[in-house]
């Protein structure tokens, strides 16, 4: 009878642990899953190599998740505590825990945290410093200066020298390769001698995360093999029969089609008109050509381009050369390389600029001659000289 009383009891005690157990669980899951205790976005950051242990402990210091221990534990139970991945990253208000295992071991480019910004531009490079609004979520800027012209803002000085600050170099699509040596150069966050500038055409324009004292030898090399799987891609997914017999070739092209148009959606119309030229045997006969052999891409031309200077005779001026020119003439985008290889399939052998930002096609010399007799007219009215160079029936 006590040994059955005994039984009993045990057995009462037993359901009642595992009773009390299953719902610990069910309250840690409901913790782990349910909204988190911050109603502001958040700006969560993960050192480089830092610890589960060391980044859930932060998370609890700033108020993200409500209980380290259980963010420790649900991410074991997902098997994911060896997947943290370096970074700033924006949380949403009232975020799981399970979100925020999800957002900082998926990794991808940091969305939050101060940063600096060097824009490499084609008519003067920008430093920018930002910083996320956690109330908005967006990128606030907080100070800006152009290297060379302006002094360094004291507080782009003192972001520079945190520890958590992210440094970054973005480089427009059409900027020469000179361009962007030159703001390597001027960039005092960065380290190391540049021997030489890289040949035309095969730095990526991309953004480029780099940390304080990066080489800018470095650099260059990481723009080059971007660059180059970019065209090697384009490249072989080309569709049969177009003009061009090498990487190169195609890549010349691509870089006249970035500096012709800045309207996206033209980039595949504007490579059609250069290779319905390039098959009938039509010059190019494109500004961009001929102003890079005045420039040698040393920067930008601040006028029109001469009468003497399209009448002469040289490797880059495609009014008086056939086909292609010899290299590049900037360093197109992944876009233009894509319009190169992949144009319209259009009989337009003309184009000239229609006042908007954009231009007007045409598949005749008639069509054309309207075309630029409108083109004239909004020069005219704008005060501009009406001799600008434009294509022909050559």
């Amino acid at each position: 009878m006590i040994w059955r009383n005994i039984a009993s009891n045990f057995l009462t005690l037993l359901i009642v642990i595992l009773i009390a157990a299953a719902a610990a669980v069910a309250w840690a899951k409901h913790q782990f899953s349910g909204p988190g205790p911050s109603s502001v976005a958040q700006c969560v950051q993960v050192a480089p190599g830092a610890s589960l242990n060391a980044v859930s402990k932060q998370l609890a210091e700033q108020g993200a998740i409500s209980s380290s221990y259980i963010f420790r534990a649900g991410t074991d139970y997902l098997d994911k505590s060896r997947d943290l991945k370096f970074g700033s990253y924006m949380v949403s208000p009232n975020a799981s825990m399970e979100d925020i295992v999800g957002v900082i071991t998926a990794g991808g480019p940091s969305t939050c945290g101060t940063e600096v910004t060097l824009r490499i531009g084609v008519r003067e490079n920008t430093t920018l410093l930002r910083d996320v609004d956690p109330g908005t979520g967006t990128y606030e800027e907080q100070a800006r200066y152009v290297p060379g012209v302006e002094d360094k803002p004291q507080e782009i000085a003192a972001a520079e020298d945190q520890s958590d600050v992210r440094l970054r170099i973005t480089m427009a699509e059409g900027v020469t390769s000179w361009q962007v040596v030159e703001a390597l150069k001027a960039a005092d966050f960065l380290a190391g001698e540049i021997s030489d500038v890289p040949p035309e055409g095969s730095l990526a324009p991309d953004t480029y995360e780099v940390d304080k004292g990066a080489d800018r030898s470095a650099i260059l090399a990481e723009m080059a093999r971007r660059q180059e799987a970019i065209l090697t891609a384009a490249w072989e997914s080309r569709p049969f029969g177009l003009p061009y017999e090498t990487p190169q070739e195609a890549l010349i092209m691509a870089s006249i089609v970035e500096k012709e148009t800045g309207v996206a959606e033209e980039r595949p119309q504007v490579a059609s008109v250069f290779v319905n030229r390039l098959e009938r045997g039509m010059r190019l006969q494109t500004d961009p050509t001929v102003i890079y052999g005045i420039t040698n891409g040393e920067g930008v031309l601040d006028r029109g381009i001469r009468r003497s200077e399209l009448n002469a005779r040289t490797a880059y001026n495609t009014y008086q050369i056939d086909g292609l020119p010899p290299t590049p003439i900037a360093n197109p985008g992944r876009a233009a390389i894509q319009a190169a290889l992949n144009p319209d399939t259009t009989e337009y052998v003309f184009f000239v600029a229609d006042g908007t930002g954009g231009h007007a096609f045409a598949r005749t010399l008639e069509e054309h001659n309207a075309n630029v007799a409108r083109w004239r007219e909004i020069e005219a009215q704008r005060g501009q000289e009406t001799d600008s160079p434009v294509q022909t029936g050559e």
